[in-house]
């Protein structure tokens, strides 16, 4: 078995994971590096578990010991698989501060190394699919709470230039989040939550995959309890050297949907888009440096 074959054999088990397995489990999925490199008490301390839960779930997923998960990664570090500049990222955002320069650019170069990671093949697979879902719903309703409510208002405000689509719940206005009451089949919602997950976002979207409702989710781990829920989940990282996660690639995974979706929308995207251009204009709404004179 490769690393790759154990992810997904943990995705498959971990619903059915005890608590403290399962703690143990997500660590293992999200930080393949520190598998690799670190004793695996080091790791149970990094997990919040106690050591002898690593080797309980080894023996659970069929293996004789941890030191087997453990070979499995340091054998993809050593065949380069992962060596996505994730590494580089986890380094500096594990490097002790040393002033003020110095954290300002390990945070700015972690978020750029987690943003490029929207560039490997899976996800760039999973944004397309997602947008091909989104793109055929009849109305999208975006969901983000807390730190996620800005990733699913982004979204939801490129989305008003393709016309009246979105659905942007959560706010203060008419229908808060009730307005999803109104989802069927023919739409989709997007759903945007990283740990510690808000519990709204996920009692909502367990009703709307309830109700047939597809989910597009913007998540953190493949073990999130949102991405169980979701017909396609983007998985961005949010790991940062500051004291608060980083929500810089859910903003870019967010932005990188809206383009697809509007695509894929042809003539009547493009009308609608020059529509919305004229009445912004016609309101005044943005400030326009005056027309530089080029004549005498």
């Amino acid at each position: 078995m490769d690393r790759d074959a154990l992810v997904r054999k943990i995705i498959d088990s971990f619903p059915g994971l005890p608590a403290q397995l399962g703690v143990a489990a997500r660590y293992i999925v999200d930080n393949p590096d520190d598998v690799a490199l670190l004793s695996m008490r080091e790791q149970a301390r990094r997990a919040g578990v106690q050591p002898w839960t690593m080797s309980r779930l080894a023996k659970r997923l069929g293996y004789d010991g941890y030191e087997a998960i453990r070979a499995l990664h340091a054998n993809a570090i050593r065949q380069g698989e992962l060596g996505f500049a994730g590494r580089a990222g986890r380094q500096a955002a594990r490097q002790k501060e040393s002033g003020e320069t110095a954290l300002a650019r390990d945070i700015v170069a972690a978020g750029a190394t987690q943003i490029g990671r929207l560039c490997a093949p899976d996800s760039l697979a999973a944004l397309a699919n997602a947008a091909a879902l989104l793109a055929s719903a009849r109305r999208v309703y975006c969901l983000g709470l807390r730190s996620s409510h800005a990733i699913a208002a982004q979204f939801a405000y490129i989305m008003s230039f393709l016309g009246d689509r979105a659905v942007l719940l959560g706010t203060d206005g008419f229908g808060g989040l009730d307005a999803v009451r109104m989802a069927g089949a023919d739409d989709a919602l997007l759903a945007v939550s990283v740990s510690p997950y808000s519990r709204a976002t996920l009692d909502i979207a367990h009703w709307a995959a309830g109700e047939n409702v597809p989910v597009v989710a913007i998540t953190d781990s493949p073990v999130s309890p949102l991405a169980a829920i979701a017909r396609h989940a983007i998985f961005v990282s949010t790991e940062s050297p500051s004291f608060f996660h980083s929500m810089a690639p859910a903003f870019v995974a967010a932005e990188t949907l809206a383009a697809l979706v509007a695509g894929r929308g042809g003539a009547e995207a493009l009308a609608a888009i020059a529509r919305a251009e004229q009445q912004l204009a016609a309101f005044g709404v943005h400030h326009l440096a005056p027309a530089t004179r080029t004549g005498p």
